[in-house]
């Protein structure tokens, strides 16, 4: 179950992170800041929720990273008017 919630807590941490990413130009600066920006949370959600780094972990937690990612690019730019 832990690991659930920390996909969840993980997939709404990028969202916001994929709208800013949307808004600047592939492969700039701070479109690469806004990829990285959530890394460490994502490592210390790791370290809090004792889930650890076991292996079966990382397709997890990078499915929702990525999930979070592409809705915060994909789906919010059109609900905020943009």
């Amino acid at each position: 179950m832990t690991i659930v919630l920390v996909a969840l807590l993980v997939f709404l941490i990028n969202i916001p992170f994929g709208y800013l990413r949307s808004k600047h130009k592939k492969f700039s600066f701070m479109w690469w800041v806004y990829i990285h920006i959530p890394v460490p949370m994502v490592i210390l959600l790791r370290i809090y929720s004792d889930i650890g780094f076991a292996f079966y972990t990382y397709p997890i937690l990078v499915g929702a990273f990525f999930a979070g990612q592409l809705v915060g690019r994909v789906y919010l730019p059109s609900k905020c008017g943009n």
